[in-house]
């Protein structure tokens, strides 16, 4: 079955609708400027009316049967599985992802629905022997009811289905906001999951420019019971305060300040090719990359030889063509953050050892600093673009303390082939994620979430259904 996946409409309520005022954005291709598609530009009471959808649709679905809910999602796995290059080529127009990484995504992001479609058969509760003879104890868990989904533009399909598929498998019906950049993606799961039965209020999605009052809607509205984001970590706490007045339950998956640590005893040719893979996936702009290299001195003139040799090498272009491999970034603004970062190092004695330039448009070289210290923006703060600050360190200890010291907790990464050390670097590194001798950890399999300022909660595995069920305490008398 080949269905449209461009659409020019939001979904809410099972209906393909334009903004109550008519309002429109356009979204443009980073890559080449071109336009994708126009979109509604929703407001706040859009977003109401999305909302009060989801309440409506609630009580049928949740009274579905696990398995029931499962058969849907399985359709919906199958639909995005069907259109997976569609999809791929509309991601990479409205992201700048190049194809062959969106293509992963297709397939990672149904993996979710593909877990979460049997995980959600195993919301398993509990039966307590009693304290007194009389009495039944037991354990339920239950839907938690309407969820929000925040997505962000850096992974346009995955992040959503990481979020809406738990929520689905538990009964959940759910409203998804999905960025500016990259609405016409999540418009096409829409697509897929109407083809594949999702009811009428059940799945709604509202695109919007208007963030702060549909962000505000979604969490001041009591009837949401639940609020999922992956962003910054500022908006993070925004959304936090706003939610605090109805004691909305939240999942935060905020920023990163990845380390990527080599120790001397590392398969260099390994960790360069991991510190590719980590560093410039999606030309740098995802949270959990690599976002400081740290080598110890003994190895570390012989790693930035072959690192940056091998950064030479990537190529830029075409984000539709299959060799590309570095595309362009997301805008303007992200362009000069990173612009802005490289000046700000080489004016505090960073060396350049590869790229440093804008290229045409918002494409930026692949760039590599050389003998970057910790008194540089770039040591603090998330790059979010295709730079690699490379520092060196003398101990094992100052590797552990210079990886700790920051904010943020969510990924981290080190190679090493010292078992002992392996174990001691992983359990002291305060992250909630840790790859060790591997750039790419992320899968549906396994629990996605960081610590400190990186937020709260974790996506994918089995915890990933925790934050869509309340547990409920039934107390039995008089037996």
């Amino acid at each position: 079955m080949s269905l449209h996946l461009l659409r020019h409409d939001a979904y809410v309520n099972g209906a393909w609708v334009q903004a109550k005022d008519r309002r429109t954005f356009d979204v443009h291709n980073p890559s080449t400027g071109a336009l994708v598609g126009t979109v509604p530009d929703m407001g706040r009471n859009d977003t109401r009316d999305a909302i009060a959808a989801a309440q409506q649709a609630w009580p049928a679905w949740r009274a579905l049967t696990a398995k029931e809910r499962a058969v849907v999602l399985r359709r919906w796995f199958s639909l995005i599985m069907e259109h997976r290059d569609a999809l791929a080529h509309l991601m990479s127009c409205e992201s700048g992802k190049v194809i062959s990484e969106s293509l992963g995504e297709v397939t990672y992001g149904a993996a979710f629905v593909e877990w979460f479609a049997e995980e959600g058969k195993r919301a398993y509760g509990d039966v307590i022997p009693p304290h007194t003879r009389d009495r039944r104890l037991v354990v339920i868990r239950q839907g938690i009811g309407v969820v929000a989904a925040i997505s962000p533009w850096n992974f346009p399909l995955a992040m959503i289905t990481r979020k809406v598929a738990p929520a689905l498998a538990a009964g959940c019906p759910v409203v998804i906001k999905p960025p500016a950049e990259t609405p016409c993606t999540a418009l096409a799961l829409a697509v897929l999951a109407e083809a594949a039965g999702v009811p009428a209020g059940v799945y709604n999605t509202v695109t919007s420019t208007r963030s702060d009052e549909v962000g505000r809607e979604l969490c001041e509205n009591p009837t949401v019971r639940k609020l999922s984001f992956t962003g910054s970590t500022a908006v993070g706490k925004q959304l936090m305060a706003q939610c605090a007045p109805t004691l909305t339950k939240l999942s935060l998956e905020l920023g990163g300040n990845a380390p990527f640590i080599v120790f001397d005893d590392a398969d260099l040719d390994a960790a360069v090719q991991g510190a590719i893979q980590s560093k410039f996936r999606h030309n740098g702009q995802t949270c959990v990359c690599a976002n400081r290299l740290l080598v110890q001195r003994g190895v570390y003139d012989a790693f930035v030889a072959r690192f940056t040799d091998a950064v030479a090498s990537l190529r830029s272009g075409d984000v539709l063509d299959p060799s590309v491999q570095v595309g362009p970034l997301i805008s303007l603004k992200a362009l000069g953050k990173v612009q802005g970062l490289v000046e700000d190092a080489v004016q505090h004695g960073a060396a350049v050892l590869h790229g440093g330039r804008v290229r045409d448009g918002l494409f930026f070289e692949p760039t590599v600093l050389g003998n970057v210290t910790s008194d540089m923006r770039v040591a603090g703060e998330e790059v979010f673009g295709p730079v690699a600050p490379v520092f060196r360190f003398e101990t094992e200890a100052e590797a552990i303390a210079l990886a700790n010291n920051t904010v943020y907790g969510l990924a981290a990464y080190f190679y090493s082939r010292d078992v002992g050390r392996c174990w001691r670097v992983a359990e002291a590194l305060e992250f909630g994620m840790v790859g060790i001798n591997e750039g790419l950890i992320s899968t549906e399999l396994a629990p996605f979430g960081g610590v400190k300022e990186s937020g709260m909660g974790r996506e994918g595995s089995r915890q990933g259904l925790d934050a869509y069920l309340e547990t409920k305490y039934l107390c039995f008398g008089g037996v």
